[in-house]
């Protein structure tokens, strides 16, 4: 059988090496305890049988799903999921990974997220998923890339030229590899360096530059001699593995080989990776198949097998099962040859690895003349399907990359358009806040003007009070030389008249003496009545014949000129005012005044509601503000509540207040219609 088939299932073979070297770079970090890290121990122990260790990693993830979302329990999941992976218990492994990505997100981890994207890349791998494992590779490749973890990006970026390189996708493979390598050149990662080298000698084989791929073995051999490779990886025995499959598919059987047997002869590989060493073993027997050596076959073959069953990779189970079918054939145990070729197809056709089910068709024909055409036609439609699925696949990849960028772009004009966005709704805002200010500060100016205006009002107000009040003054300068001189013109006069009339008793006193000064005495009353009219005229407002309601709207009308205050009258029964004495009448007019004067200067009202009425033969007076209102029991009388009670008690009534902070004052008077003798 030839042996082109076997360099796919070394590309396959080193995606799981890459997986499992995560065993061989697992670090141990401090625990919450002693017994969790014996429990990690017990776990990673491959002389206990799988069923134990399988427990023990179950109850370590029992145990941290209990702890706090902390990194050091994120680190504790993924060590468990380590221990999962180098069982091969990959669903686990998978679940226990699945679990991470929503606390890495919950932290804000973004190294985490990284990790758990390229853990299910490897799980995806494992299962020969491309297009999932890629895009996985590809999620981490971003996010480490974003966090400048040099060293991370180009194990993942090496992960993808793995997946392009199974996938036939040579050129993405090839420029996969060297980005890596451009990225290592920030780091000092000779493993990895020794992979993606090691991977480009695999990509030139394939495209049939041998002298090419031959100069990058060489030099994956010369890293791999360095020493900084980790010994565990057995890099010196893979790459003479890939040599002698080149060779091999050359033909050139002898030098294939002398790679095998020196690739065989390397220190602790079956400890390290008994993978590798089954695949020497049947890429060895296969070599002496070729030369007609059967002396260890198909012993070698067996041996082979029986590695790849306990490990449960298809892709050796496969080729041993079809190097067994081509030896069988060759000793003519068709029987045989076609039992194996038919377990190969199988198994390739439940792992879905349409290039293995190929080969075995291929094996089949040969080993069942029979039914040949049968098998032929099988194989031509596979082989187009698989041709229109590999393109398809690697056009995937493609696009994976392309979608991924054009969301990126996407994404960033959508930041780009928010931001927009954002400064438009901010430059609104600022608008709206300049013309609310403009308008505040035009409100603001208007005040100021009304106040200034009334200012001014106010000032006119006073102004003309004034001249009212010189007015007044001037009134009554004038009413007093009008009484000064009626006092003395017309009372003094006739009183100096009768006084020296009367002077004559004092010289004689006769009866006719007597009865002429009683003349004289009789004009003193005239002299009295005299004296009360000019009283009457110096009160007029308060006249006999005045109501004394109209007064009071008098003083309202002057008073709420100047003071703001809304003033009020009601009247509840009728007042006869014309019976009542132009002194009570007087009094009453100064109370009035004086309470109506006290509430402008201090109640800070805006109300004055005046009650005017009788209660029995009383006069019965409100006044009720709205104002500030004090404490009658704290502030002591005023001069003019004195005042106004002294007025009251001289008429024989009485005066009580009501008042208390914040609920205005009462004042109300009860007044005799004549003052009490």
């Amino acid at each position: 059988m030839k042996s082109k088939y076997l360099l796919p299932l070394i590309a396959v073979f080193f995606i799981s090496l890459i997986g499992c070297d995560k065993k061989a770079h697992l670090k141990k970090l401090p625990e919450n305890s002693d017994s969790l890290q014996i429990l990690f121990d017990l776990a990673n122990d491959d002389k206990i049988v799988f069923s134990k260790r399988h427990q023990y990693a179950e109850k370590i993830l029992s145990t941290i799903s209990k702890n706090d979302n902390d990194s050091l329990t994120r680190v504790n999941y993924f060590k468990v999921a380590n221990r999962f992976f180098n069982m091969n218990a990959l669903e686990d492994y998978k679940s226990t990974v699945e679990l991470i990505i929503p606390k890495a997100n919950e932290a804000r981890d973004t190294l985490s997220l990284a990790k758990a994207d390229e853990y299910l890349g490897d799980y995806f791998g494992k299962k020969f998923h491309s297009e999932k494992a890629y895009s996985y590779y590809f999620d981490a490749e971003q996010l480490y890339s974003a966090k400048k973890e040099y060293a991370k990006t180009a194990k993942v970026v090496i992960n993808k030229a793995i997946i392009q390189l199974n996938e036939k996708d040579f050129v993405g493979s090839e420029k996969s590899v060297f980005k890596a390598l451009k990225l290592l050149q920030k780091e000092n990662d000779e493993d990895l360096r020794y992979q993606g080298t090691n991977i480009l000698g695999i990509i030139y084989d394939e495209l049939a530059e041998y002298s090419k791929s031959i100069e990058y073995y060489e030099k994956a051999l010369q890293i791999a001699s360095t020493g900084n490779v980790s010994r565990s990886m057995q890099a010196k025995a893979t790459t003479l593995n890939n040599l002698g499959a080149l060779y091999q598919k050359k033909h050139k059987y002898k030098e294939a080989l002398e790679y095998f047997n020196q690739s065989f002869q390397q220190e602790n590989l079956y400890a390290d990776n008994p993978l590798l060493f089954g695949n020497l073993k049947y890429n060895i027997g296969y070599s002496m198949f070729k030369l007609n050596d059967f002396s260890k076959l198909p012993k070698l073959y067996y041996a082979a097998l029986k590695i790849a069953d306990s490990l449960k990779f298809a892709p050796d189970i496969i080729a041993c099962n079809l190097n067994l079918s081509e030896f069988y054939l060759e000793k003519s145990d068709t029987l045989k040859a076609r039992d194996f070729a038919t377990k190969a197809y199988l198994l390739a056709k439940e792992n879905r690895i349409p290039k293995d089910i190929l080969t075995s068709l291929k094996q089949m024909s040969l080993s069942d003349p029979k039914r040949k055409s049968d098998y032929s036609e099988q194989y031509i439609k596979i082989a187009d399907s698989l041709q229109l699925a590999e393109r398809q696949v690697r056009n995937k990849l493609g696009r994976i990359e392309y979608e991924t960028d054009q969301l990126a772009t996407d994404k960033a004009n959508l930041v780009e358009q928010r931001k927009t966005l954002t400064y438009i709704v901010l430059g609104i805002i600022l608008i709206g806040a300049f013309i609310f200010v403009i308008r505040t500060q035009a409100a603001k100016n208007r005040e100021l003007r009304l106040v200034q205006e009334q200012q001014k009002a106010n000032e006119e107000i006073y102004r003309l009070m004034i001249t009212q009040q010189q007015q007044r003054d001037e009134g009554r300068q004038l009413e007093k030389k009008r009484i000064a001189r009626e006092l003395h013109d017309g009372v003094m006069g006739q009183l100096t008249a009768i006084r020296l009339n009367l002077f004559a008793l004092r010289r004689k006193q006769d009866q006719e003496t007597i009865q002429h000064a009683l003349t004289f005495i009789d004009r003193i009353q005239d002299v009295e009545k005299e004296i009360r009219s000019i009283a009457y005229n110096l009160d007029s407002p308060l006249s006999g014949h005045t109501d004394f309601s109209e007064v009071i709207q008098t003083i309202f009308s002057g008073l709420e000129q100047h003071s703001g205050i809304r003033f009020y009258l009601e009247t509840e029964d009728f007042v006869d005012w014309d019976s009542v004495l132009i002194e009570t009448k007087v009094q009453l007019y100064r109370i009035l005044q004086e309470a109506l004067q006290n509430i402008v200067k201090y109640a800070q009202a805006d109300k004055v509601v005046v009650h005017l009425g009788k209660q029995g033969t009383m006069i019965r007076i409100v006044v009720e503000d709205n104002g500030i209102g004090f404490d009658t029991n704290q502030i002591r009388k005023g001069l003019g509540l004195k005042n106004m009670q002294e007025r009251a008690l001289e008429l024989g009534g009485m005066m009580k207040v009501q008042s208390a902070p914040g609920k205005g004052t009462k004042l109300e008077f009860l007044l005799p219609t004549r003052p009490v003798l």
